[in-house]
């Protein structure tokens, strides 16, 4: 079995699944399903974190809203990031580590998403949620499914809604938010559902006992058909 963490809409992964059809895959999300519908998913697993890994914060001492991701391309950063950076009212924090992560986060008033890719999972929505910050995202890849509109964020199409949005956003519960992530997102969750995934394949026949059915199979049909 193997688990796909990654964007599925890359075209050399096609032919992969085709080839080996009977590999059993796991996704982090549904919508990794549309650009390979036919791969062999036996389920959806979503990510889960450990309860005591990050803090909830029910008030926060910092008045800002925050972004955090990874700095893949360097070459985009550079050109058509940092000039956005030189503005009144952003400050860039750089490289942080798990225990700064946790007071970046648990300060924020709300955490921006504003995707515009196909992201199977987005690990930082439930690092935010787990700190009890509410999360502000663009509908893309599995945004829908992870953030409850209402509840723990708001999902929106464009700048101009996420600007009208955010007030609705900051208004938002922050235990709930917390209580919601220990419901959804939890390690604990995240074992079970893997337990019962492995538990539903070795009930399954395996692919050299199928093989053994169709080669017994296979001299009856041609007496049949004699």
């Amino acid at each position: 079995m193997t688990t796909l963490h990654g964007r599925q809409d890359v075209p050399d992964l096609k032919p992969l699944y085709l080839g080996f059809s009977d590999m059993p895959l796991v996704l982090i999300s549904n919508a990794q399903r549309k650009p390979i519908p036919n791969a062999n998913f036996v389920a959806t697993v979503y990510h889960g974190l450990p309860l005591h890994l990050l803090k909830p914060t029910c008030r926060t001492s910092g008045g800002y809203v925050a972004f955090l991701g990874r700095k893949v391309d360097e070459a985009n950063f550079r050109e058509r990031i940092v000039p956005l950076l030189n503005q009144p009212g952003v400050e860039f924090i750089g490289e942080i580590d798990e225990h700064a992560k946790s007071e970046f986060l648990g300060n924020a008033k709300v955490l921006l998403f504003p995707i515009d890719w196909p992201e199977p999972f987005g690990l930082s929505l439930i690092e935010a949620m787990a700190c009890g910050t509410p999360v502000l995202a663009f509908r893309c890849g599995s945004v829908p499914e992870i953030i409850d509109p209402g509840v723990t964020g708001a999902i929106v199409h464009t700048m101009a809604e996420a600007i009208r949005t955010l007030p609705q956003v900051l208004a938002l519960d922050r235990r709930t938010v917390r209580q919601r992530f220990e419901q959804r997102f939890s390690a604990t969750r995240l074992a079970k559902d893997y337990i019962e995934v492995y538990g539903s394949l070795l009930k399954r026949p395996s692919l050299m006992e199928r093989r053994a059915v169709v080669s017994r199979l296979e001299p009856k049909l041609e007496k049949e058909m004699i």
